[in-house]
């Protein structure tokens, strides 16, 4: 379903609440105001298939916006509030965005515009910018009628890469109108959201489960809370304040919570929360047990990624019986197979792949890519790049992690790009990123710099080059620590050998 269907079941009933504020947009509101976006965006001549981005924090405004693109048939680009303009606009060239949407506060970067010439209507939410319009006083001019052709968009978020700049996932669209639901909403639904659902997103709206889980409860008509940023006592709170029934979070919230006093865990009624969602990084079995022992059995884990090629899910009860496995395959096929492709018995390790009726994304603009995600004989059957094995039942285990991604507090870094911005100092011959433990977020990126002749390791060095690295990268790429080697170990083919470093800061497997 989508916000006509629910405006006209409940109009006057919250479809989402800022937590922190209280402030809401009813049905009848997201409905009209998502109506105004789409009449804005025909207004400016695009149509189904354009593309269209939003650069924004939190805030109740991405919400109308997300759903006037994808109520129009194109597609929705949400970009990481948090990157710089150069990374930032990367992305709205890539994907041939013709407008964005901006919030004030993001709009403000004069370095901005220039770097975007393909993408003339630019839009800012809360101010006046130069050489962007004011969102609220264009949109408020549009009728609040929906458009003649309303047809369902999709996503193209965009996922880093091990080399070169990140690129945008792209699945094809249904064609069908808006009405029949927006694609995956309907379907793969264990954990019984429905319109009465009150749903606790603590998560950037940016990143695609959080995004994903939203748009998800609000096609099936529960509301969402929307936290501002994640903290974890206002967590406990707005469970207790909103009475909310389902919620999503990632490893490194599970931890920031269970570190908080015993008389600040238990201050508030959790009693109406009866599904607690988690993914994107693995998370320890003891943080899960200690969780389900404070929460109660309501945890559910699945295994997934942007490009929607698979899905695996476990319910509480069946991690328990299944300690560290990430569950069995849902709407597809798990095929573990040998670096030949071979497919593999149940309890060897091998590269993990998603058996589908036909490929289901592509990345954009890098058959590269696509091709390196698909099997080498079957053309239906891709990877994430996780390696992992199946028991005799069918429930998957991940063992390592893709080739040198970091994962932190549940977001995706890869080292290639960090990499690439570090080497062009004057000072580096040589570098290897990589991630190395952190109790809170799991890992942490680590550099190791080889330096070019002239110059030697020093605390001053380290911090030239982290200044450095501040300039270039978005803040949470960048190293959280420098160390020095006389020479990195790469083979004579140049390839250089990370796991050799990796090793030196990780614990040994037992």
């Amino acid at each position: 379903m989508y916000p006509g269907h629910w405006a006209s079941v409940k109009p006057n009933t919250p479809a989402v609440i800022d937590a922190a504020s209280g402030e809401q947009l009813t049905w009848h509101q997201l409905n009209e105001q998502s109506n105004q976006v789409a009449q804005l965006l025909s207004q400016l001549g695009l149509g189904v298939g354009d593309h269209v981005s939003i650069f924004m924090e939190n805030n109740l405004e991405f919400f109308p916006i997300a759903w006037g693109v994808m109520r129009s048939g194109m597609y929705l680009t949400c970009i990481n509030r948090y990157l710089t303009p150069d990374e930032a606009a990367y992305i709205v060239e890539d994907s041939t965005s013709r407008v964005i949407f901006a919030s004030e506060a993001l709009a403000q970067s004069e370095v901005l515009i220039p770097l975007i010439p393909g993408c003339p209507h630019r839009f800012a939410v809360g101010g006046d910018i130069a050489g962007f319009a004011d969102y609220a006083a264009t949109v408020g001019r549009q009728s609040t009628k929906p458009i003649a052709d309303e047809r369902a968009g999709d996503t193209m978020l965009y996922s880093s890469g091990t080399t070169g700049r990140p690129k945008g996932i792209k699945r094809p669209l249904s064609g069908e109108p808006v009405s029949a639901g927006l694609p995956g909403v309907e379907v793969n639904n264990p954990y019984g959201l429905n319109a009465d659902t009150v749903y606790l997103s603590p998560a950037p709206l940016y990143h695609a489960a959080p995004f994903g889980f939203c748009t998800r409860t609000l096609a099936l008509g529960g509301t969402v809370v929307m936290m501002r940023s994640f903290d974890p006592e206002l967590s406990l709170s707005y469970i207790e304040e909103y009475s909310v029934t389902h919620s999503q979070w990632v490893p490194t919230m599970f931890i920031r919570m269970l570190k908080l006093e015993d008389e600040i865990k238990n201050r508030y009624n959790l009693s109406s929360h009866q599904c607690a969602i988690h993914a994107a990084a693995p998370c320890p079995q003891e943080i899960k047990h200690q969780m389900m022992r404070w929460w109660g059995p309501i945890l559910w884990e699945y295994y997934a990624g942007t490009e929607r090629n698979g899905t695996t899910v476990i319910s509480p009860q069946e991690w328990l019986a299944h300690p560290g496995s990430v569950g069995r395959a849902v709407l597809s096929i798990l095929r573990i197979c040998d670096e030949n492709g071979a497919e593999l018995p149940a309890g060897d390790e091998g590269m993990v792949y998603f058996e589908q009726p036909k490929r289901s994304f592509e990345y954009h603009n890098a058959p590269d890519k696509t091709e390196s995600a698909t099997h080498p004989i079957h053309d239906n059957w891709t990877s994430l790049g996780d390696v992992g094995y199946v028991d005799a039942d069918g429930y998957l285990y991940l063992t390592d992690r893709k080739a040198y991604m970091i994962i932190s507090g549940g977001v995706n870094i890869y080292p290639q790009e960090i990499e690439d911005a570090l080497v062009l100092h004057p000072a580096v011959q040589d570098v290897a990123v990589f991630g190395i433990p952190n109790a809170d977020f799991g890992e942490e990126v680590k550099a190791v710099v080889e330096l070019a002749d002239g110059h030697s390791p020093s605390d001053t060095t380290a911090a030239d080059l982290m200044a450095y690295a501040k300039a270039n990268l978005a803040g949470y790429k960048v190293p959280r620590s420098i160390d020095f080697t006389d020479a990195l170990p790469r083979l004579p083919t140049g390839k250089l050998y990370k796991r050799l470093l990796k090793e030196q800061y990780w614990p040994a497997k037992s």
